[in-house]
C-alpha cells in the first residue's frame, strides 16, 4: 500500500470530529410558556438545539442535543419507576456536570419524582467532610436513592451508609432494564426538585420548588436579558447551585438555548479556558458567573499582553453577575484587563436571587451595565454619623429590577414598607416563591408571610431599582453600633498581596462579655517578626477605616472554609475558630 492510500484509508476510518449543536434552528422559540418541566423538554427536543460538554481545554466531547437527552430522560424514569419509585420519591444526585447527571435528573422528574441535587467533592475540605456534609444533606432530603459516578464511590457509599440510604452508581445504573411503564401525569402545582442552599451543612434547607414556579422564574429571567435568536451560553458553574442549576442547566432547555459546558474542576485549574471557550465559539453571547470568577481571570491575564490575539470577547453581549456581593472595583479590574479583546463594560448584567425565590429576584435591564451609589458607612449601619471622623463610603451596586412576575419591598423593623433610599430588609413575592422548606415548617413559617418571602438581604430601592448592602445575620454589632464583614474584610484587603477570600470577619464575644470583631486572615509568610508586624498592620488598617479594635488572627492559607459553590463561608469559619478546629499562627504579644 502506497503512503497516499494509507493516509486515505486512514481518514476513512477515523471517527469525525463531533459536531456542536446549532445556535438556531426552524423550532419556534417558547419563553418558558409550558405547564410542567417535562413539557418543556418535549417541545426543545423537537429542535436541534441542546448541550456540548467539553474537555479542561475547552475542545467539544460530547454534543448532547435536547432531543437525544429526552429520549434518555424517558429510559431512566422507566428504570427508576421499576425500581419502586414513585412520585413524590427523592432521588438523590450528585451533580457532575456531565450527560449522566441531566438525564437522570430529567429522567427523575418524568418519573414524578423529586431530584436532589448534591455537591461533588471539592479541593478544601477533606474527605471526611465531605462526608459528614453528605450525609446531613441525605438526612434532610430522605431519598430513595443516592446516584453518584463510579470515582467517588468510597465517599458516596460512605455517606449513604451513614443514613441508611441505597447508593449506586450511574454507570451500574444505566445496564438496569427499563421496562415499558406508564409515566405519572404531571401536575403544574406538584413539586419538580429540592434544592438545597451553598451553605447548607449543619442545618440544610430543601427549598421546595414546584414545576409552575420553576417555569415562571425561567420565563422571568429570559425576558429580563432578553434572550433571542442566536443567542448561545457557555457556563463553567455548577449544577449544584442554583445558577448553575437553574439559570445554565433548566433555563436553556425551557428557553432553547443552546449551551456550552466547562466543568467547575477544569475552570478551577485553568479559568482562562472559559474565555477562550467565548472567544473560539462566535455564537456565545450569554455567560454568567459570581465576582470572583471575574476577579481570577483579571489576575490571571494581568502579567500576559496582547490579549486582543488571544481572545474575542467582542460578541459577549451578557456577562451576567451574581451569586455573591457584586464589587464594582473587581469588575472594573476585568473591564481593563480585557478590554482590548472587545470587552465592553455595557456587557455586565448585575442581578439577585436566591433559592427560595427558585432563583432570579432582580435583573439589571441589558446594556446598563454596573452603576453604583456611594453611600456613607453611618448610612448603611444604621449608626448616627460620628462628625469627629471624616465621612467614608461604600460603593453599592444597582442590582436591577424585579422580574416578571416578582414584587419587591424593603421593610423596616415596624414590617412597614420602608420609600426609597432607606436601608431595611428586602421582601419579594411572587409566582416564583418556593413552596416551602422540605419537611420544616417552622423555618417556612418564618421565611414565609402572607405570601412574602424574607430574603433575610438588607438593601434598599430606588425607582424600583434594588441596591443590596449585605446580609442582616453577617451585621457586627458592637457598642451598639453595626459594622458590615464586607467592610471590614476590604480594609484588609487594600493591603499588598491580599485577595477576596483571604479575609472572613464575624462577632465573637469577649471574656468580659462584651461583643468584639474578630478577623481571620490567610498568611503566606513564614518570618515570626513579619508575622507579628503583618498582624498590627491589619489591626491598624481596620481602625482607620472602622474606627474600631479588632481581634486578628493569623491562619494558613486555604484554612478558611467555602461553600460548596466556592463563597467565603463566615458562618461555618466562626463556628471552626470557636471549637478551635482552625488553629491560628502562636505569635509573640
Amino acid at each position: 500500500m502506497t503512503a497516499t492510500a494509507a493516509i486515505l484509508e486512514d481518514a476513512q476510518t477515523a471517527p469525525a470530529a463531533p459536531v456542536a449543536t446549532p445556535n438556531d434552528d426552524t423550532l419556534p422559540r417558547r419563553y418558558s410558556d409550558f405547564a410542567t418541566f417535562g413539557d418543556a423538554l418535549d417541545y426543545a427536543a423537537s429542535g436541534a438545539k441542546g448541550f456540548n460538554f467539553h474537555d479542561p481545554r475547552g475542545g467539544l466531547t460530547h454534543p448532547y442535543p435536547f432531543a437525544e437527552l429526552r429520549v434518555d430522560a424517558l429510559v431512566m424514569a422507566r428504570r427508576l419507576i421499576g425500581r419502586g419509585i414513585v412520585p413524590g420519591s427523592r432521588i438523590a444526585l450528585i451533580a457532575e456536570t456531565g450527560p449522566e447527571f441531566a438525564a437522570l435528573f430529567c429522567g427523575a422528574i418524568y418519573a414524578g419524582a423529586w431530584p436532589v441535587p448534591l455537591p461533588l467533592p471539592t479541593s478544601f475540605g477533606g474527605k471526611d467532610n465531605y462526608i459528614d456534609q453528605l450525609a446531613v444533606q441525605l438526612g434532610s432530603s430522605d431519598p430513595a436513592i443516592l446516584f453518584y459516578p463510579a470515582e467517588i464511590a468510597d465517599m458516596a457509599t460512605a455517606a449513604a451508609a451513614r443514613h441508611g440510604c441505597e447508593a449506586q452508581s450511574w454507570q451500574d445504573f444505566a445496564q438496569e432494564p427499563a421496562p415499558q411503564v406508564m409515566l405519572p401525569d404531571a401536575d403544574p402545582d406538584a413539586i419538580c426538585y429540592l434544592q438545597y442552599s451553598s451553605g447548607s451543612t449543619r442545618f440544610p434547607h430543601g427549598v421546595a420548588v414546584t414545576h409552575r414556579a420553576l417555569l415562571a422564574n425561567l420565563a422571568g429571567h429570559a425576558h429580563g436579558m432578553k434572550i433571542d435568536t442566536g443567542d448561545r451560553c457557555i457556563s463553567w458553574l455548577p449544577w449544584y447551585h442554583d445558577m448553575g442549576l437553574v439559570g445554565c442547566f433548566l433555563s436553556p432547555i425551557a428557553n432553547q438555548v443552546s449551551v456550552d459546558y466547562l466543568k467547575t474542576e477544569d475552570f478551577a485549574r485553568r479559568p482562562l479556558a472559559w474565555l477562550d471557550m467565548i472567544s473560539r465559539n462566535p455564537g456565545t453571547t450569554l455567560s454568567y458567573s459570581p465576582t470572583f470568577g471575574y476577579d481570577i481571570c483579571s489576575r490571571r491575564i494581568s502579567s500576559q499582553s496582547h490579549v486582543g490575539d488571544r481572545f474575542d470577547l467582542s460578541r459577549w453581549r451578557v456577562a451576567g453577575n451574581g451569586a455573591d456581593m457584586i464589587r464594582p472595583d473587581v469588575m472594573q479590574a476585568f473591564v481593563n484587563a480585557f478590554a482590548d479583546a472587545g470587552f465592553k463594560a455595557s456587557a455586565f448584567l448585575p442581578s439577585y436571587g436566591l433559592a427560595e425565590a427558585t432563583l432570579a429576584v432582580t435583573i439589571m435591564p441589558p446594556g446598563e451595565g454596573i452603576r453604583v451609589e456611594l453611600v456613607e458607612e453611618e448610612r448603611l449601619s444604621g449608626s448616627p454619623r460620628d462628625l469627629s471622623r471624616p465621612a467614608r463610603y461604600r460603593a453599592i451596586v444597582n442590582c436591577g429590577v424585579a422580574v416578571r412576575g416578582m414584587e419587591l419591598e424593603v421593610r423596616g423593623e415596624s414590617g412597614h414598607a420602608l420609600s426609597d433610599h432607606h436601608i431595611g430588609k428586602v421582601w419579594c413575592r411572587g409566582s416564583s416563591v418556593m413552596h416551602s422548606y422540605f419537611r420544616d415548617p417552622e423555618s417556612t413559617a418564618a421565611a414565609l408571610v402572607d405570601g412574602w418571602l424574607d430574603t433575610g438581604d438588607m438593601g434598599y430601592l430606588v425607582d424600583g431599582y434594588l441596591f443590596i448592602v449585605g446580609r442582616a445575620k453577617d451585621m457586627i454589632i458592637i457598642n451598639g453600633k453595626n459594622h458590615w464583614p464586607q467592610d471590614i474584610e476590604w480594609a484588609v484587603e487594600q493591603l499588598p498581596g491580599f485577595h477576596q477570600g483571604d479575609i472572613a470577619a464575624f462577632a465573637v464575644e469577649t471574656e468580659t462579655g462584651e461583643e468584639s470583631a474578630a478577623v481571620l486572615v490567610h498568611c503566606r509568610v513564614s518570618d515570626p517578626e513579619e508575622r507579628v508586624r503583618l498582624r498590627e498592620q491589619i489591626r491598624e488598617k481596620v481602625r482607620s477605616i472602622t474606627g474600631m479594635n479588632c481581634v486578628v488572627e493569623l491562619v494558613p492559607p486555604r484554612t478558611l472554609p467555602r461553600t460548596s459553590s466556592g463563597k467565603l463561608s463566615r458562618a461555618k469559619a466562626r463556628t471552626l475558630y470557636l471549637s478551635g478546629a482552625i488553629e491560628p499562627y502562636r505569635l509573640a504579644a
